[in-house]
């Protein structure tokens, strides 16, 4: 959230206190070994050293900023055991703590009693510098005291206050009537163990369902749940050389098993479960502990689910590659879109840890090879009720059921594993950094010295040509069509943060800036470098674009040309020759993480003439969301009509500057025969007062297809800007 943060007169303090955690860097490049974190780590500040001396400026530039930095924990986690205080104490001043986060576990924090709302990184930088935002939800308090620990001033203080403003939720006593305006009823026996995937995190699949369901999606055409893999093809075996001894691959193959750090971190039963489904299979003669099974921790941070897994053995992506085959990977993360946690895994799933352990215990039991990101001869189609997944030393089957841990015994193991000083000597150090981090050079002051021949902090184009007056919105001229979408693309889609493919402009960029292919490191990474991300938009190697007929791949067709190039290049055609540009989608657009980049990698591909910037020098506004509000007047020059869209991805097209337009119900790109070739004209209010919410606008076709749809501005905070 920092690159947009430049220092001037007024905005040298933010208004509320703003905490960043650097949690996004890491990659796992070595795995299975006791200094894998210490290596890790160390790899990580070379690659970026630059970006990370950049956050450490800004933590000395402004005031009422900490950044936590690499290495101590993911953002959630650090927030729900430590940053979190459940009541503020400034200066004598008390209220009620709360935060604003750009995670997606933000809410995470609510079982403390503590106000959580997840947003965008736009919207969470405007709020850092002042923005007041509107009402998300209205607050009642359950506070929950999970252990008595040393009562001492500050929980006695936090204690008095919530009591005192009738906060405190004492379920000893007599409980008022309360009203909700939505009722959810879960019943306990109706839960069961689960997957999601193989394309997304909301793809529910039952554990005892499993292998039924991995033959359906073999079988079905090329979709959410589908490979489209001919029948003749599906045993296919791959046969290949492994650290000398012979291998095999299948369809469905687990190459990558990773116990992630995501929500599971802050939950010790389901991580102290993964060690005891271990510690019962090294019982039953299956294998060693977590360690001696590759689960060693190899960094504190996002890793496998924002693609950071880092390579596969050559071997085993050699024969992945050359053999075609739909390999898998097992996570216990928040995300498996396609394309986001590995290029070679088209199959992803997220399972608990105690379940990433069990199908990697199957894998290895079946081949004897030790390796984090290899488990041969083993497939995701297993069904753990009627198969067993080794044989013990005994000589008899080990089934799921056998190593499955009671709920008494992780109860058991949380209580005597999960300790008061645990957390206090971990966190007593959090902002004293380590030695790598303490050594990183800052340079002093409060205006940032921009360094033109860094490839991972560059100037935004922001802030260039600035001009006093807006010149207002105005609508689409004769546009083309992009891209020509279905549903469900997601931000990761749109601006992939994962690894940054050999063939792409961003890679071009890099290369032509004489940086070594081992140092490319991801887009994540270089989100502080515009020219990279513009590169990276549209990116994903899973996009499919229907202007392609079918073909997967971050490539589009020029349609004056008729020439089949990559996304970066063909618009920048279009930027050059001025001409408009829109994107035909289905439902659900801008799905998954709310990715500030998947709004403004797409408006940097547009025509430069909305890269104007005017700079309102009102109290308690900030930078971020001055540029918020000017590309929010300035809207035009791009489209995207869509189906629907995710909440915070369309806010944040409409903060820079891009149209969000809604076909109507029962409407969309097929239904009107529309086909992405046509040239679309959409006209909008010349002035800022004269939009309203949710107000038709006519889209017509140089084809003479005339159809209307709903502007998706959604609320009337525009209005202040004419």
């Amino acid at each position: 959230m920092v690159n947009s943060v430049c220092a001037l007169d007024d905005f040298s303090c933010f208004q509320v206190p703003v905490d960043l955690v650097i949690d996004h860097s890491v990659q796992v490049d070595i795995a299975r070994s006791e200094n894998a974190v210490q290596v890790n780590m160390e790899l990580e500040f070379e690659r970026n050293k630059e970006k990370f001396a950049f956050l450490k400026w800004g933590s000395t530039a402004f005031d009422n900023m900490l950044v936590v930095p690499p290495g101590s924990g993911i953002v959630h986690q650090v927030n729900l055991e430590c940053l979190g205080c459940v009541v503020f104490n400034t200066n004598g001043m008390l209220y009620p703590d709360s935060v604003v986060g750009t995670d997606s576990h933000t809410t995470m924090i609510d079982g403390f009693g503590v106000a959580g709302c997840g947003v965008g990184g736009i919207e969470a930088e405007a709020a850092m510098l002042g923005q007041v935002q509107r009402c998300y939800f209205k607050y009642f308090s359950h506070v929950f005291f999970l252990t008595k620990l040393a009562i001492d001033k500050f929980v006695a203080m936090i204690e008095a206050y919530i009591r005192a403003n009738k906060m405190f939720l004492d379920y000893k006593g007599p409980q008022p009537e309360r009203m909700y305006s939505s009722y959810l009823q879960l019943d306990l026996a109706d839960v069961e163990p689960c997957v999601s995937g193989p394309k997304q995190p909301h793809d529910r699949v039952p554990l005892k369902e499993m292998k039924s369901d991995w033959d359906y999606c073999l079988n079905s055409k090329v979709g959410f749940k589908g490979f489209a893999v001919p029948k003749e093809s599906q045993q296919k075996v791959a046969k290949f050389s492994f650290n000398g001894q012979p291998a095999e691959l299948k369809h469905g193959s687990v190459v990558i098993a990773a116990i992630t750090s995501c929500a599971n971190t802050s939950n010790p039963s389901v991580m102290l479960g993964a060690a005891l489904v271990a510690k019962k299979a090294c019982e039953l003669g299956l294998e060693k502990y977590l360690n001696q099974q590759g689960f060693h921790i190899v960094g504190y941070g996002c890793t496998t689910c924002i693609g950071n897994s880092g390579d596969l053995h050559e071997s085993v992506a050699a024969a992945i590659s050359e053999n075609d085959i739909i390999a898998s990977a097992v996570l216990s993360g928040n995300r498996n879109f396609e394309g986001r946690v590995h290029p070679l895994t088209r199959a992803n799933y997220r399972t608990s840890p105690p379940l990433v352990v069990a199908y990697a215990l199957a894998g290895m039991a079946c081949c004897e090879i030790l390796w984090l990101f290899c488990f041969h001869h083993f497939y995701v189609g297993i069904d753990f009720e009627k198969e067993p997944i080794g044989t013990g030393k005994d000589g008899k089957s080990v089934y799921f059921r056998d190593i499955w841990p009671s709920a008494e015994e992780i109860a058991k193991a949380v209580q005597s594993s999960v300790l008061p000083d645990m957390f206090k000597s971990t966190y007593e150090a959090i902002t004293k950094g380590n030695p790598i981090w303490n050594q990183l050079y800052v340079p002093e002051g409060t205006l940032y010295s921009w360094d033109p021949n860094s490839t991972y902090i560059h100037e935004h184009p922001y802030f260039k040509n600035m001009t006093m007056n807006p010149p207002g919105p105005h609508g689409v001229k004769d546009a083309y069509c992009l891209l020509n979408f279905g549903d469900s693309i997601t931000t990761d889609h749109i601006s992939p943060a994962g690894s940054i493919h050999k063939d792409s402009p961003a890679v071009k960029y890099l290369i032509e800036r004489g940086v070594d292919r081992q140092d490319f490191n991801s887009y994540g990474s270089r989100r502080g470098n515009d020219e990279v991300m513009a590169r990276g938009t549209f990116a994903n190697i899973r996009i499919v674009n229907k202007l392609l007929n079918g073909e997967v791949g971050p490539k589009m067709v020029h349609i004056p040309t008729g020439e089949k190039l990559y996304m970066f290049d063909a618009a920048m055609r279009y930027k050059k020759s001025g001409q408009d540009t829109i994107v035909l989608a289905g439902a659900e657009y801008g799905s998954g993480s709310s990715r500030d980049w998947a709004a403004k990698g797409p408006m940097l591909l547009v025509s430069s003439q909305i890269l104007n910037v005017i700079l309102f020098k009102l109290q308690y506004i900030g930078i971020v969301f001055c540029l918020f509000i000017y590309f929010s007047s300035v809207l035009g020059g791009i489209a995207v009509i869509a189906k629907s869209f995710e909440r915070i991805h369309r806010s944040n097209l409409v903060g820079m500057g891009i149209i969000p337009l809604c076909f109507k119900s029962g409407e969309d790109a097929d239904s009107l025969d529309l086909t992405g070739h046509e040239r679309y004209t959409i006209d909008l209010p010349s002035k800022v007062s004269d939009m309203k919410p949710g107000q038709d606008v006519t889209v017509v076709t140089d084809a003479g297809k005339s159809f209307t749809c709903a502007a998706r501005f959604d609320t009337e905070v525009l209005n202040f800007l004419h």
